[in-house]
């Protein structure tokens, strides 16, 4: 069982786009990721987005590829600001549920379930990719067991 983070897919400037949807690149890399994550038999049983139409249209790229059970929803407090430790109290790995979201946001909540704190962070997302994490069953701490990311270099 684990718990997903992705941060949406690269989106188009505010000047082309003003809701910021994805951009053609941003598109195809979110394709690819999820048709990786398919291949590897990533089980997510819903996909939660913060309602904006870029992290709406990546969770919507995934789901076509991972097929949810319970599809994709749209979640309270995943905007780019809100309160992290708020959203880390509603977490069960069990769930494999994936959260589609925003920096500063993702970066915070991975710290913050990694050290405790969340402004140590703990790893560098990419648009697009995917973050897997689990609670050690040793430890009870919260460990990034993998991750998926468009760009290796």
């Amino acid at each position: 069982m684990a718990f997903y983070l992705v941060q949406h897919g690269k989106c188009l400037p505010k000047e082309v786009d003003p809701d910021r949807g994805l951009s053609e690149e941003g598109n195809e890399e979110v394709t690819r990721i999820a048709n990786v994550a398919k291949g590897y038999g990533v089980n997510v049983s819903c996909i939660m987005q913060s309602g904006k139409k870029r992290a709406l249209q990546t969770a919507e790229i995934i789901a076509s590829a991972l097929s949810p059970e319970d599809g994709v929803i749209e979640g309270e407090g995943l905007k780019p600001l809100d309160d992290v430790v708020a959203v880390a109290g509603t977490i069960n790995p069990a769930d494999n549920l994936m959260i589609v979201g925003h920096l500063p946001f993702m970066d915070r909540l991975t710290s913050h379930l990694v050290t405790g704190d969340v402004d140590q962070s703990v790893f560098r997302f990419q648009n697009g990719g995917i973050v897997a994490l689990d609670v050690d069953k040793e430890t009870g701490s919260w460990i990034i067991i993998w991750t998926l990311m468009p760009n290796i270099g």
